[in-house]
């Protein structure tokens, strides 16, 4: 396949997904919930939503920030305000092709701060691997607080302890031969590999060299902590969804969070996988898919025009470099 090929199906793809699963959802509901999702997503409570629109904002400027405390032991000192600007058009540019963000925020920081784009890129590297650490953690906590519920629906489903168990030993049966392969082989794949850890690890490593390291600790706690406050305060625009703890709604967090890296943005499958686990405690199919179509509307549009704005004003304040 040609690689001008495989990158058209790489854009293409995900949106026919999620456009297919916009369609899903439409004709799996009947007539009367499609009115009642429609009434409870134009009856939002405003301030709520602009709460977690707020919240949102905030991320990104915190975001901006602790990015700096990645390039200053770099030798560099980019201007904030052009980071959040870079931040909010990768966001913005990611909507349209996956993962095209990473590149244009690496690119602009070279183009707009004269940051190498190879030491850009890695700091970028670097921001997604503790991203990552900080969503396992949200996976654990969820696990902690639902243990009971959780496990219960995996049973209904004919996943059992004993199940679960093996499956968990074999994966880590396959890590091990894995690892200890790629170890000693010097197969071209497998230095790649090795070469990708190395990274992976420098990259976690480096936060504790930087002399701001606790700067961005406090900066990634707030940003997931804001991530699940924007979440949590949209339960307010439902009916149904007002009494919900923060375990319950961890867990739709979750699943959320892992719809969006399954198309572009979550678009069609976020409301889906957000009203699935809303449903394992009770939550109407109708209250669930409202509460996902206002928090993914909501986010989305403010991505879009923040992202549109920092787009075009990117460029303008910079016109003197």
């Amino acid at each position: 396949m040609k690689p001008s090929t495989k990158k058209t199906l790489k854009t293409i793809l995900p949106i026919a997904l999620g456009v297919f699963l916009i369609w899903y959802s439409y004709f799996s509901t009947t007539e009367e919930e499609r009115k009642q999702i429609l009434y409870y997503i134009k009856n939002a409570d405003l301030f709520w939503v602009g709460v977690s629109i707020l919240l949102g904002i905030m991320t990104h400027i915190s975001r901006a920030i602790r990015w700096n405390y990645l390039l200053q032991p770099l030798g560099y000192r980019p201007s904030v305000v052009n980071n959040i600007l870079i931040i909010l058009t990768a966001y913005f540019t990611n909507l349209g092709i996956p993962r095209s963000g990473e590149v244009l925020r690496a690119t602009a920081l070279t183009t707009y701060e004269n940051v190498p784009f190879e030491k850009g890129f890695g700091t970028i590297v670097t921001e997604r691997i503790i991203d990552l650490i900080m969503l396992l953690l949200v996976i654990g906590l969820a696990f902690f607080l639902q243990t009971d519920i959780i496990w219960a629906f995996l049973k209904d489903r004919g996943l059992n302890v004993a199940f679960l168990t093996t499956l968990l030993l074999s994966g880590i049966l396959g890590f091990t031969l894995l690892f200890l392969f790629v170890k000693k082989s010097k197969h071209p794949w497998a230095e790649k590999i090795k070469r990708l850890l190395r990274g992976l690890i420098g990259g976690i490593l480096s936060i504790f060299k930087m002399k701001q390291k606790w700067a961005f600790v406090a900066h990634t706690i707030f940003i997931w902590t804001a991530y699940i406050a924007m979440f949590w305060v949209i339960k307010y625009t439902v009916l149904e969804t007002v009494d919900l703890t923060i375990g319950q709604l961890l867990v739709a967090f979750v699943a959320g969070a892992f719809a969006m890296s399954a198309t572009n943005g979550g678009i069609g499958i976020y409301p889906i996988a957000v009203s699935s686990a809303l449903a394992i405690f009770g939550v109407s199919s109708a209250s669930g898919d409202a509460f996902g179509w206002i928090m993914w509307i909501s986010q989305t549009l403010m991505i879009v025009v923040f992202g549109a704005i920092s787009f075009l004003l990117l460029p303008l304040w910079n016109r003197n470099k």
